[in-house]
């Protein structure tokens, strides 16, 4: 065939190869075959919802893993409880059933309080709570979740995933073994169910309620005492005399719980707990097993879940609240403006003399970002969001 001129293609990186030998060619071809046989599975595996297997020798089986997710919630009540098992449906199917997390609530596996221990330790690899639950350990967290008077759910999204927010908490839970990701938020909640008015700060004297973290220590300042009680026990708590007072979430989930039956008074406005982040916590040694692509599915499901959160509350929150009233002659009440006054001194005296004590330097910078964060956001929500609520009410 050299002799009509006709030269020996090169192509795909087989050079000198002899193109017109019948198994060479066979061969080449066959391989290219094989290739383009296997793209195409992988193109159109699961349109169908039906697995599709690649037979080329060059494909590896992918790795299962399996995890399991405890949390701080009484197993599938509403928005908080359902959420966690809602993060794990969207990564099986996302990751195709590479990534399959067993949710479970709280006292199945480990007592609701220790969550953070049982993560951070490798007893499971994932969690489902709130940073201020931990603040016996990592005070500073509490600013992850929510402070008195502190920052809305809009706001704290925006510290958290466009202000520097999730870098610093990122940074101080990698001393504990842990990656978090902001994992839901209720909104604004409720200041809480009271057997008695509330008309001034004598009233909160001697009280024993249920309020978690600073708001706990706040109330602790007001002359009442602040017991931290997991939501499912909360019922029994204040039917037993364990405590006096409680808040919770907000009507959808009060109402679930059922505190209209042992509560004749429900006071707001929440300022505890403006807009509290939920959070998702994993194992760092877990996390950094995952190959990229599963990361960024768990990621991109949490922060999902973050937002559908906050959606849910926002539209379920109303006709739980109408039930409360009008169904359940509850006694809606807002706290006395003097008394919200006091409490809000208290508050700021409380954070500063909780970073001054603080010695850490990364708290410190925790807290100047959050707190520069803060005097914006509220001086630009002054003519938006405040501006615009208050001439919608007129």
């Amino acid at each position: 065939m050299v002799g009509y001129g006709i030269r020996k293609p090169r192509a795909c990186g087989i050079i000198g190869t002899n193109w017109f030998d019948g198994p060479t060619i066979f061969k080449f071809v066959e391989k290219k075959m094989i290739r383009i046989f296997g793209l195409l599975g992988l193109l159109l595996g699961g349109c169908d919802g039906s697995e599709q297997i690649v037979t080329s020798g060059a494909a590896e089986p992918q790795q299962i893993f399996e995890w399991r997710m405890v949390t701080t919630w009484p197993k599938n009540l509403p928005g908080i409880g359902t959420a966690p098992q809602r993060m794990a449906d969207n990564v099986r199917v996302m990751s195709q059933g590479r990534l399959k997390i067993k949710v479970y609530g709280a006292g199945e596996v480990v007592p609701a309080l220790e969550v953070f221990e049982a993560v951070s330790q490798g007893t499971v690899q994932m969690g489902h709570g709130a940073a201020y639950y931990w603040k016996g350990k990592v005070p500073i967290a509490q600013f992850f979740t929510a402070v008195p008077f502190g920052l809305t759910a809009q706001e704290m999204n925006g510290w958290l995933l466009h202000g520097g927010g999730m870098e610093l908490w990122r940074e101080l839970y990698s001393r504990y073994n842990l990656f978090p990701i902001a994992g839901g938020n209720t909104g604004v909640q409720m200041a809480g169910w009271f057997n008695k008015e509330i008309n001034s700060l004598e009233d909160l004297k001697g009280l024993k309620m249920r309020i978690p973290g600073m708001g706990g220590e706040v109330f602790k300042k007001a002359g009442g005492t602040a017991i931290n009680v997991p939501g499912g026990e909360i019922f029994t708590s204040m039917q037993t005399g364990v405590i006096d007072a409680t808040e919770w979430v907000g009507p959808y989930n009060d109402l679930a719980l059922g505190l209209h039956q042992i509560a004749k008074y429900y006071y707001y406005p929440g300022w505890q707990e403006a807009g509290p982040t939920l959070e998702v916590v994993i194992n760092k040694d877990s996390w950094d097993s995952l190959p990229e692509d599963l990361q960024v599915i768990v990621e991109t499901a949490a922060l999902a879940a973050n937002m559908d959160m906050l959606a849910e509350y926002t539209a379920r929150n109303n006709s739980a609240l109408r039930e409360l009233v009008d169904e359940h002659k509850v006694e809606l009440r807002r706290l006395p403006d003097d008394v919200l006054a006091e409490i809000k001194e208290l508050s700021e005296q409380m954070i500063v003399e909780m970073v001054e004590k603080d010695e850490d330097e990364l708290s410190k910078r925790i807290y100047n970002s959050w707190s520069r964060y803060r005097n914006d956001v509220v001086a630009y929500h002054e003519i938006s969001e405040r501006a615009y609520i208050n001439a919608r009410s007129e």
